[in-house]
């Protein structure tokens, strides 16, 4: 029986980890004007491997050092809250800073920016791609 697979960063290579089932769906890339990117999209995205390990998820793509984020933050700083567009659903999201926001425009060679769904925005609806 096969394991089933979780998609932390939505667009990146899967994780059989189990423990990313709580963190599937969590994370997405947004361009400049708050639009989301899918991987039919943004077809670099597929080179992202992810891996939760001591708290972090951690980012792997090719030619790039790794990044890694707290997986666990309180979201409490207004300051870094948005919007971002998914097809006609709006979802708030928390930006997680210009480090990842270069290292992504770094591997998929467009501006963008890695976002986390608040954990207040309730379930959201993903299109497919």
């Amino acid at each position: 029986m096969n394991s089933p697979l979780y998609f932390p960063l939505v667009g990146a290579a899967g994780t059989a980890q189990p423990d990313a089932r709580d963190y599937d769906k969590r994370w997405l890339v947004a361009d400049e004007e708050g639009q989301w990117l899918s991987v039919d999209q943004c077809p670099a995205l597929s080179t992202i491997t992810v891996e939760l390990k001591l708290g972090y998820l951690v980012l792997r793509a090719p030619g790039m050092l790794r990044m890694d984020i707290p997986l666990d933050v309180i979201e409490d700083d207004d300051s870094v809250r948005f919007t971002v567009n998914l097809g006609t659903e709006s979802v708030d999201v928390v930006d997680e800073g210009e480090l990842a926001a270069a290292w992504l425009s770094n591997v998929t060679g467009t501006t963008c920016g890695l976002m986390k769904v608040h954990p207040d925005a309730g379930p959201v609806q993903w299109a497919a791609g």
